[in-house]
């Protein structure tokens, strides 16, 4: 083979954006080891420079010819460009976020944002990945990633213990999902390709049998573990609370973006035999996650633990689009992770705030915020309503695709369930906004009675400053103009061949046969 068809098959070109991460860490390590402490001044924004290139090289990939890369390791179509996006962009305002509390807690900034942009790269890889020891490895330089940043404050116990609880747990759903997998990879024959994967099983099986079955729930509770799906959330609460707060709004969304890109691709590519199945197992972990998520978060006295069983509530929402299998349900997911993105961001950037001001992030020590700092209050509260779904932001529009989407596709019960605790959720979200703005001398807290006074020149607060206009400007927005929004959801999926095969399966009204199986994974 010569080196011209070698570089043809190789394709890498396709994975520009990951090798500008790639790039970025080394500029970061490689500046924080040649000039010492003082690189934390500009290095933030070097990194935050190098993840805004990688989103503009995936802006000129969408209409890439040929997005499959190292002969079939790495798929790069619109479907894990905007995935891929949404990870990026998620770092850059993690690391806006991150600059004053690292710094406050005496550790170094810079391997901070070195290892939170190792798990961005491995969060990317994960987006695209279409092969099994990609989609490991991959999974890995996430989770590793994350237990690290997890208990980055080494002098604090309870980031200790959240890192320690996150390890032990993570490392077991890490070798479910490697035992589901490698019974996939026996099923079909020695395949490890995902399209080739779902050809071997159909031509060696026929239908699908017991042990695809027992491969496909090993898998979806490796994936489950990083959706914060219920029964596999039990991480989420403490690791929230005790993690430092720029880390949990990064796994918040980063994370379960890049969870939420394996779940499709590996379920639609691997799995068309038993669609029914697996459609019927995120059934069950939706209706868990909503009821659970929402319900005990109305207990919760920690903004940060609130927030968690949020983010869990979130996921079931999520869910349905991914049940429901049609081109709507698709695109719903892409639009709800792309608005979920800022109004998230931007609660996790007010709770910092107040935390660096007030050294607590107990709800009832919000009380009265409203008369010391309306900045952070309506920031806080338009976050907080949006992520309850209430109009005209953009939470609202997101779940309102979504819960249309479900109806269309016939999932009846799903979506009024998800309407009966979005409603449950907005009791707990607005519970907090009247707390912040209690017109009352006597209803103020002590916290805020003692509020210190606000300086945005101190190190480090311009920037939150930033990223908190920028997310609430961006709440707001999306919201009023979603259009180009729903028009990227829609794109993506219908440039994505993969997905656009699955939905034909849906939509059939006639059984698939083996047959038409094996000519649909083909196209993949």
């Amino acid at each position: 083979m010569s080196f011209a068809e070698l570089a043809a098959q190789l394709n890498a070109g396709t994975i520009l954006p990951e090798s500008i991460v790639l790039i970025t860490i080394l500029f970061v390590v490689l500046g924080d080891l040649i000039v010492g402490r003082t690189a934390s001044r500009w290095l933030p924004y070097a990194a935050i420079a190098g993840l805004l290139a990688a989103v503009v090289a995936l802006y000129f990939q969408w209409d890439i010819s040929n997005p499959i890369s190292f002969l079939g390791g790495f798929n790069g179509d619109a479907l894990s460009v905007v995935f891929r996006g949404i990870i990026a962009l998620s770092a850059a305002v993690t690391i806006l976020m991150s600059i004053r509390y690292v710094e406050q807690t005496g550790t170094s900034l810079a391997e901070f944002i070195g290892i939170l942009l190792t798990a961005t790269l491995g969060g990317m890889f994960l987006s695209g990945a279409d092969e099994l020891v990609t989609i490991f490895v991959s999974l890995e330089t996430l989770s590793i990633s994350s237990y690290l940043l997890t208990g980055y404050t080494k002098r604090d116990p309870r980031s200790n213990e959240a890192a320690l609880k996150y390890l032990l747990i993570g490392a077991s759903s890490s070798a479910v999902f490697l035992y589901g997998v490698s019974l996939l990879y026996g099923l079909s024959g020695g395949e490890t390709q995902l399209g080739a994967i779902a050809r071997g099983i159909a031509s060696a099986n026929g239908t699908g049998s017991l042990g695809l079955v027992i491969a496909l729930v090993f898998a979806i509770a490796g994936v489950a573990f990083k959706l914060s799906a219920v029964p596999f959330h039990q991480w989420t609460p403490d690791v929230y609370e005790g993690s430092p707060t720029p880390v949990v709004a990064f796994l918040s969304v980063g994370s379960k973006a890049a969870g939420f890109a394996l779940a499709i691709r590996l379920l639609v590519t691997a799995f068309p035999l038993v669609a029914d199945e697996w459609r019927f197992v995120f059934t069950a972990l939706a209706i868990l996650s909503m009821i659970l998520g929402n319900v005990v978060a109305l207990a919760q006295t920690s903004m940060k633990r609130l927030l968690a069983y949020s983010s869990i509530a979130q996921a079931g929402f999520v869910m349905i689009g991914l049940i429901a299998g049609t081109e709507a349900g698709y695109s719903s997911m892409i639009f709800y992770m792309l608005v979920y993105l800022f109004m998230n961001l931007g609660g996790f950037i007010c709770v910092i705030l107040f935390t660096l001001r007030t050294g607590t992030d107990q709800i009832s020590e919000y009380s009265g915020l409203y008369q010391k700092d309306p900045l952070l209050t309506l920031g806080l509260s338009i976050c907080l309503l949006s992520l309850g779904g209430i109009p005209p932001l953009a939470g609202f529009f997101g779940k309102l695709y979504l819960f249309w989407a479900g109806w269309q596709a016939g999932l009846y019960g799903l979506v009024l369930l998800g309407l009966l605790t979005s409603v449950v959720s907005i009791y707990y979200y607005i519970r907090v906004v009247k707390m912040m703005v209690v017109k009352e001398p006597h209803e103020m807290s002590d916290t805020v009675k003692n509020y210190p006074e606000i300086s945005w020149n101190l190190p480090g607060m311009r920037p939150l400053q930033v990223g908190l206009v920028l997310t609430v400007i961006a709440t707001s927005i999306a919201g009023i103009l979603s259009n180009p929004l729903f028009s990227l959801s829609n794109s993506a999926i219908a440039r994505t061949p993969m997905l656009q095969s699955a939905i034909v399966q849906v939509q059939s009204p006639t059984p698939i046969s083996t047959t038409q199986v094996l000519q649909q994974t083909q196209r993949n």
